[in-house]
């Protein structure tokens, strides 16, 4: 049975119980219902990927609460880095970092989201390997009971949902490629060509 948690100091401390163990957990960003494991349990992905019924050849990005999450781990976070995070972290935009090897491969997409249960959920457990809490192809969930009905006949994959009320819904984050020189675009999201190119070169 998928335990419903308040977002509150408990509820939060329970959440991370719940990431420690390779739990999964559903909770609110600052566009839709997420879905994550705990970076430290890549292991519990293809769990992950099995429930959502989503292709395993996807890349998955990381939700961190600031770069050094990141570069911490060996990725790299060149100028452009610094100065696309000081501009539009937190916020929909996924930036795409190499130089180390993670559960993804050889590159990983990172975001900072914009909403507070997000940001206490990551750092009390550290980076969240994350997805949209919902079925392939199925509509976006916007509030913890949009997940209870997506995941109803997986209630026991679905180890928590954290109600933190509903979102705003939306497009999904601009995701940029800083592996190259100049960076591309990999999605178009809220973060538009133009106010990245008012930052660095794009291809």
């Amino acid at each position: 049975m998928t335990d419903r948690l308040p977002a509150s100091t408990d509820g939060i401390a329970r959440a991370v119980e719940v990431f420690v163990r390779g739990g999964i957990v559903a909770f609110p960003t600052d566009t839709v219902y997420g879905l994550a494991v705990s970076w430290e349990r890549a292991d519990r992905l293809d769990a992950m990927y099995a429930m959502k019924r989503r292709p395993p050849e996807k890349q998955i990005a990381a939700l961190i609460s600031d770069l050094e999450q990141a570069t911490s781990g060996g990725w790299v976070a060149d100028a452009r880095a610094m100065r696309l995070t000081e501009r539009f972290w937190p916020g929909p935009l996924t930036l795409v970092l190499g130089g180390s090897m993670g559960p993804s491969g050889e590159t990983q997409g990172f975001r900072l989201p914009d909403h507070p249960v997000a940001l206490d959920l990551i750092r009390a457990a550290g980076p969240l390997l994350a997805t949209s809490a919902n079925l392939s192809g199925e509509p976006d969930t916007l509030d913890a009971d949009d997940v209870l009905i997506a995941f109803a006949t997986q209630q026991t994959e679905l180890d928590a949902v954290v109600d933190g009320g509903r979102v705003p819904g939306g497009v999904a984050s601009t995701v940029v490629d800083l592996t190259c020189t100049p960076a591309r675009i990999l999605r178009d999201g809220p973060i538009t060509r133009d106010d990245l190119a008012a930052i660095l070169d794009l291809a």
